[in-house]
């Protein structure tokens, strides 16, 4: 059968923990579904629990990403080999609410291009994480909205459901960190193609450590901040126009 929803998640040398995360996933999602988790080497420690767990539950498996390392190649090439026709992106520490998949899939079944989880709208909270890093994606969040009217007040997190044809048509120009999800919003936007948000509580990952790196990546989200402003364009130009480095 095929699945509803592909479920991508970039994952970096997460161990065994990744296991816990898979299990509340297929725990959470009623809908028919696939889980790839991408990593960037064959010697990631993820591979290991991931097969593991994929022999009691075989909608889960893992891929290797060869086109280039990072968390941004990594979910490019997760929706480029995705089987369903919408892509939800999830983190694989855990901070998002996996029983949010199937409310963010038929947001997208029903007309929208992306459905955002938003911690900024009404019912929505961050738990944790470092302040500077929570400040500027506020700020980026609520500009966004308010000033780009882009349909959701957080256009910087990563847990949103998208149509795969729209990212198709528009394509993924994103190689650094985690800022694939403010590029679509952005060219969303651009196209005038539908953004809708529900409220949701992301929690700092209890485990591990975060790969975050805010001021090598700072320049490549206020790209498509920037972006965000320009006058409209048809779905089939926003590509070349994203292209010549993001200018309105």
């Amino acid at each position: 059968m095929k699945p509803r929803v592909s479920i991508v998640i970039p994952a970096y040398n997460e161990d065994s923990e990744i296991e816990d995360v898979l299990g509340r996933l297929s725990e959470a999602v009623q809908l028919p579904h696939e889980i790839l988790v991408v990593v960037d080497s064959v010697d990631d420690s993820t591979i290991g629990p991931v097969e593991k767990y994929a022999r009691q539950d075989p909608t889960a498996s893992v891929i290797v990403n060869d086109v280039g390392p990072g968390p941004a190649q990594a979910i490019g090439y997760g929706i480029d080999r995705a089987a369903a026709d919408v892509v939800v992106v999830t983190m694989a520490d855990g901070c998002d609410d996996p029983q949010q998949i199937d409310q963010l899939v038929r947001l997208v079944e029903r007309g929208v291009v992306i459905a955002a989880a938003s911690r900024y709208s009404r019912g929505g909270q961050q738990v944790g994480g470092p302040f500077l890093k929570g400040l500027l994606s506020r700020l980026a969040g609520l500009s966004l909205w308010g000033l780009a009217r882009v349909g959701t007040r957080d256009a910087t997190n990563s847990f949103k459901a998208y149509d795969v044809d729209f990212v198709r048509q528009v394509g993924v120009a994103s190689t650094a960190g985690f800022e694939i999800g403010i590029e679509l919003v952005a060219k969303a936007r651009r196209a005038r193609l539908p953004v809708a948000e529900i409220p949701t509580i992301w929690l700092e990952r209890h485990q591990g450590m975060s790969n975050f790196k805010l001021v090598s990546w700072l320049p490549h989200y206020l790209r498509w901040w920037w972006f965000a402003f320009g006058s409209r364009l048809p779905v089939e130009e926003i590509r070349a126009v994203a292209d010549r480095r993001g200018q309105p």
